[in-house]
Order: structure tokens, then C-alpha cells, then sequence
């Protein structure tokens, strides 16, 4: 999300709020981006989806965040966020990742990539960072070796397995 985007004053709030759940009212919503809510959002739960798409801006904003709508309740007027921890099973081999499906999709989350920017990143199609993350197919040696400089360079690593 990027300053000066209509929905990065919730995003900054959200990202700054270090609580677990944090609930606010549509009020306080329009109070933090400084212009009404769109009428679907005080309508419709479904403007309230956690897609995170380019035409769903607003999405962008919790998700890019660390949240997820939890709850809204529309004749309250109130949305919950919740802060998600996603679970990857990312498998090593002699201290190095194994670059299959959870952890190419754990690479890019951390990088809070979309699949299209991801796919730019590495020069190939977003279908194929998609067929990456669904199992679909795993990347070639060369391509693994890329996502080790990717990972080194984003800062990207996971805690070594715990002592038995």
C-alpha cells in the first residue's frame, strides 16, 4: 500500500496497532482516510471481503496489514479486524529451503508481493506463480537458486527446527 492511496491511512492504523483484533466503527474508519466510506460499504458485507485484488483497494489496506475482516456487522456500523498468522509447512534440506509451494508463497507474502508483482519479479507469467503455489508444478534448479538471492535480499528466513 502506498502513501498517498486513498485507504493507506487505515493501513497505517492497522499496522500500528499491535492488538491481536481491533474493531472500529465506520465513523472512525472515515475519520482515519479523511473522506466518506463507499454507501456498499455501509450496505453490503461483501465490500468487506478479504480478496486482496487490484480493483479491491479497500482489501489491500487490512490485508497488506496483517489482518482480516472478522466481523461486520452492518446495523452496528462496526468492521472487526483480526491479525492473521499464516502457517506454511516449509521444508529444508542441510539448512536450505526447499523452494516448493508453501514456502514460494510464504517468500512472496513476506515480500507483500501480489502474484502479478511477484511474477514480474522473477520474469515469468503470474499463472506460473500460481501453478508454483498451488503444487501445480515446482520451480527448476535455476529458479530455486533465484529464490535464494530473493529470499537473502528480503531478509527472508525461517527458524532453524527445534531441538529434540
Amino acid at each position: 500500500m502506498k502513501p498517498g492511496s486513498k485507504y493507506y491511512p487505515l493501513f497505517d492504523h492497522l499496522r500500528h496497532c499491535g492488538q491481536a483484533e481491533c474493531v472500529l466503527t465506520f465513523d472512525e474508519i472515515e475519520a482515519l482516510l479523511g473522506t466518506p466510506l463507499p454507501k456498499s460499504a455501509r450496505e453490503r458485507k461483501n465490500w468487506w471481503s478479504n480478496r486482496d485484488t487490484p480493483t479491491a483497494l479497500q482489501a489491500g489496506a487490512w490485508v497488506g496489514a496483517g489482518y482480516h475482516v472478522h466481523g461486520i456487522d452492518i446495523p452496528a456500523q462496526t468492521a472487526g479486524f483480526r491479525k492473521f498468522e499464516s502457517q506454511y509447512q516449509i521444508q529444508q534440506k542441510d539448512g536450505k529451503i526447499i523452494w516448493q509451494q508453501d514456502a514460494i508463497r510464504a517468500l512472496r507474502k513476506h515480500m507483500s508481493l501480489t502474484q502479478m508483482e511477484f511474477a514480474e519479479q522473477m520474469g515469468v507469467r503470474r499463472q506460473t506463480v500460481s501453478e508454483w503455489e498451488n503444487g501445480v508444478y515446482e520451480p527448476d534448479r535455476s529458479t530455486s537458486k533465484f529464490f535464494e538471492l530473493l529470499a537473502k535480499h528480503a531478509q527472508f528466513e525461517i527458524p532453524p527446527p527445534e531441538e529434540l
